[in-house]
């Protein structure tokens, strides 16, 4: 009896049980809806009145996700504004714009560079717009140069210090030259291609040669365009990110006469030079005519012993018998009779 009166007791707490649990599940659910609602109510509510296709699970998984719903959302509503492609499969979708966030990326600038460039009819989707600014270049900026040309000075007084390019013609004037180039971006090298240093460089080093190559200053000054018509034909913007439209010679001085000034200063080296050679050859003449004095004193010693040994040689001669008197020459007959008589000889007399 008391088994049969059980069972129906556990079966009725069970249901109590299982209707207490439904009742804090929903209550829980119901809590959550109203906290995303307060949360996210007017991000969704402004997306869904702009037709900007985000839903509010997307919005909640953001911030699990550590991304900026705002940022999302305001994004979404910009490129729906704009009639931009906004689709979930081929357009800008909210986890294609999540991914470039994630990444690091500034989604808003990119949306900004891809209406810009929409509006004033460039070819810009949003990947390769992302990819600009995943690379570290201001999309939006380029963007603007392609739009809006920007001149460039040539040199560049903040990074070199310098003001004017100095070039000196075949005669040896120096010409000094401030050049401004005029650029905008091309987005289809914007990634890889070099930077404005490089125009710059290519630029500087065209006028050089350019000028270079100009028989007398007085032709540059003269026809100042031919000059920069013949540096922009030469293709300096390969490989760049910008496309050079104009290079003008802004400003031209005459400076120094170099040429002048490097023959003076050969001719001074070669006057040393010269004078370096005619001292080693006099040091060489002194050194010679020492050594000439020092030979002759060595021959006036060899003679003062030769002559000291003439008289021993004499000595010895005598002693051994091998010095003789030199014969006198036999007397002629006729010599005879002019000769007058030796008086030893008369009285017979011998003389030795």
């Amino acid at each position: 009896m008391f088994e049969s009166f059980a069972l129906p007791l556990a079966a009725v707490d069970f249901r109590a049980v299982l209707l207490v649990g439904g009742i804090a599940v929903a209550a829980f659910l119901g809590l959550v809806i109203v906290a995303a609602a307060l949360r996210y109510g007017s991000l969704w509510l402004q997306a869904y009145m702009c037709g900007a296709d985000v839903s509010l699970m997307s919005l909640i998984g953001m911030s699990f996700r550590q991304v900026k719903p705002g940022m999302i959302v305001t994004a979404k509503v910009m490129g729906r504004q704009a009639g931009l492609n906004i689709d979930r499969q081929q357009g800008m979708s909210t986890a294609r714009l999540e991914a470039h966030f994630l990444a690091g990326g500034d989604v808003t600038r990119v949306l900004q560079a891809i209406i810009a460039a929409h509006r004033a009819g460039i070819d810009l989707d949003f990947d390769r717009a992302a990819a600009v600014d995943l690379a570290g270049r201001d999309v939006l900026d380029a963007v603007r140069t392609s739009v809006s040309p920007k001149v460039i000075d040539c040199p560049e007084p903040q990074r070199s210090g310098r003001t004017t390019l100095s070039a000196v013609a075949k005669n040896g004037i120096e010409l000094r030259i401030h050049v401004r180039v005029t650029v905008r971006t091309n987005l289809q090298q914007l990634i890889g291609g070099a930077t404005e240093e490089t125009i710059i460089a290519r630029v500087g080093q065209g006028i050089v040669s350019a000028i270079g190559s100009a028989a007398t200053h007085m032709e540059v000054l003269s026809m100042p365009d031919r000059i920069s018509k013949g540096v922009l034909d030469r293709g300096l913007d390969a490989n760049t990110a910008f496309e050079i439209v104009s290079i003008d010679i802004a400003d031209i001085d005459v400076g120094e006469n170099i040429g002048a000034r490097l023959q003076t200063d050969q001719a001074e080296a070669d006057m040393r030079m010269a004078q370096a050679r005619a001292e080693v050859r006099r040091a060489d003449a002194v050194a010679c005519q020492q050594e000439m004095k020092a030979r002759v004193a060595q021959s006036r010693a060899a003679l003062v012993l030769a002559e000291a040994e003439i008289p021993s040689a004499i000595a010895t001669a005598v002693r051994a018998g091998r010095f003789h008197a030199p014969r006198v020459a036999a007397r002629q007959p006729h010599q005879a009779a002019h000769e007058k008589p030796c008086p030893a000889r008369r009285q017979g007399e011998h003389v030795a």
